[in-house]
């Protein structure tokens, strides 16, 4: 009888056990997450330089150029991102063994309106890297790059921006394949340059204040010679509407230097100025720090890791950015903002731009709580 009784229990136990949910201990839990939601998964770019391909693409992604493709956010996705969001990128070899520049951006179209430049209400940068040099037949062929953007999270969870708007992903590997046709084994007649993966890790989902978002530029050139306030100097100012009284503002900035001619921008540190209302608010210099770590990434051949490791000052001395490195989103408290007319400045006075070459792509955008 006591063996028959001790079946039941165990029988008992086993079929509690196989009914219950095992990804999740409670409901907080279910809701909660955390969740990965994939956006993109190994799309593959093409020549940027190319007229655009026609290969087929992935259910609900659209390519817009060789070197751009995007997607709406689901709705299903968007009921699942909680206040603390991730981005994880993947870039993997295919045929470009150069650096490049990738970026992810998100645009506001009105709700049920198709993708089209003409529709986008509104943009911003959520993120920038650099690509490093890679051969698609040595390992690891592949680098992943990864960004906290809690306050991205805020609004793709905001009441009123998800009731007016779509939100989709827009998610760019520039690069072309020429050097790779001739230096890499299987890239001959290849117009392929990288594959390309994105995905968000969100969690704890919990109520937000309502907020604003303006974005001031987006991927908008800065140099000396011609995307300036004044030629000859370094300077971009541009002026914010802010409707209502913000509390909590914050003003987040994207800025990579380039210009790899000979004495090119690309090379030198330069310190950068910010201003808001004509208040200095923030001096860097971007760099700082040595590139030894992205090493094992560069598999192909070059000239700015060389055969032998370099120490962190001679990194230091000259380097703006690491292939194989995102570049730094820059936050800027602003506190509380008056309703009204303000201003935001950058500045690098140093910067020479010789032979009229280089650039400083400009990304910013203020946030803050209504």
């Amino acid at each position: 009888m006591k063996s028959k009784i001790l079946a039941t229990i165990v029988l008992s136990l086993i079929l509690i056990n196989c009914n219950k949910d095992n990804s999740t201990e409670n409901n907080n839990d279910i809701n909660n997450g955390p969740f990965t939601l994939t956006i993109f998964n190994e799309v593959l770019y093409y020549d940027g330089y190319a007229s655009t391909v026609n290969e087929p693409v992935p259910a609900d992604i659209y390519r817009i150029s060789n070197s751009k493709y995007v997607t709406k956010i689901s709705e299903n996705d968007l009921q699942k991102i909680g206040n603390k969001l991730n981005l994880e990128i993947v870039v993997k070899a295919a045929c470009d063994n150069y650096d490049r520049i990738g970026n992810v951006f998100l645009s506001f179209i009105n709700k049920g309106e198709t993708y089209d430049q003409e529709n986008i209400i509104s943009k911003i940068e959520v993120a920038r890297f650099i690509t490093p040099f890679m051969d698609k037949n040595k390992t690891p062929n592949e680098v992943p790059y990864s960004f906290e953007i809690n306050n991205v999270a805020k609004i793709l969870t905001d009441l009123e921006f998800k009731s007016k708007y779509d939100f989709w992903i827009e998610f760019d590997i520039f690069g072309v394949p020429y050097a790779a046709n001739a230096q890499i084994a299987g890239c001959a007649g290849k117009n392929y340059t990288f594959y390309g993966s994105l995905k968000f890790i969100t969690s704890e989902k919990e109520e937000n204040n309502s907020q604003f978002l303006k974005s001031v530029a987006c991927f908008d050139s800065l140099n000396n010679f011609k995307n300036t306030d004044a030629i000859g100097k370094t300077i971009r100012t541009f002026s914010i509407e802010v409707p209502s009284k913000l509390t909590n503002a914050a003003i987040y900035l994207i800025t990579s230097n380039h210009g790899s001619n000979a004495g090119g921008e690309e090379y030198i540190r330069r310190n950068h100025y910010v201003y808001f209302d004509g208040n200095l608010i923030a001096t860097y210099k971007p760099g700082g720090k040595s590139c030894e770590t992205f090493r094992q990434y560069n598999t192909q051949g070059n000239g700015i890791y060389g055969a032998n490791p370099r120490t962190e000052s001679e990194w230091t001395s000259w380097n703006n950015w690491c292939p194989g490195d995102v570049i730094p989103i820059r936050v800027y408290d602003l506190g509380n903002l008056d309703a009204g007319n303000h201003t935001f400045k950058i500045e690098v006075p140093d910067a020479k731009f010789f032979d009229a070459q280089g650039n400083f792509p400009l990304s910013a955008y203020i946030q803050g709580n209504i």
